[in-house]
């Protein structure tokens, strides 16, 4: 339904699809966070040692990880300020730009992700992989994909 001013209301069913998105967005989040919490780590916590796990020698310029991380470069240095004061992350110049720093995975940061992927993994499992039919999941991501690749595109993520 369009009205005068050329919006394009949410039909009955389209409102019910982003309401549960949204609501398994919000729920799934935070029963992730409380299932990190007993290793001290959040969310992002976690998100920015996994990309550094996987990163080549562990690290990531700031400017990178930030975007890949969705987070404000004022942010992401708090962030990672926290993680070095628990020993998780240190910072090392940029020998190609002073100006640029790395975020580099230390090895207790490493040992952290290798205590925690399990537990996380299983978290991700127990509360959303294991309630859907591999059938459901096929669907969800030929859903999902494609919005997830606009967003990325759009915000000049590759």
């Amino acid at each position: 339904m369009e009205t005068e001013t050329g919006t394009r209301w949410l039909t009955e069913d389209e409102q019910q699809a982003w309401r549960a998105h949204l609501d398994v967005s919000r729920l799934l989040m935070h029963q992730l966070e409380r299932d990190l919490h007993p290793f001290g780590l959040t969310n992002n916590d976690y998100e920015i040692l996994v990309n550094l796990s996987e990163a080549d020698d562990h690290r990531l310029r700031m400017s990178d990880l930030a975007t890949v991380t969705l987070q404000s470069k004022s942010r992401l240095s708090h962030q990672v300020t926290r993680m070095e004061n628990a020993g998780l992350v240190r910072r090392e110049s940029c020998e190609s730009d002073r100006r640029g720093l790395y975020a580099v995975l230390t090895d207790q940061g490493w040992n952290t992700m290798r205590e925690v992927a399990p537990h996380h993994v299983a978290s991700v499992r127990r509360h959303f992989i294991d309630l859907l039919s591999p059938e459901e999941l096929d669907s969800l991501h030929s859903s999902l994909g494609p919005v997830a690749e606009h967003l990325r595109s759009s915000r000049g993520i590759g």
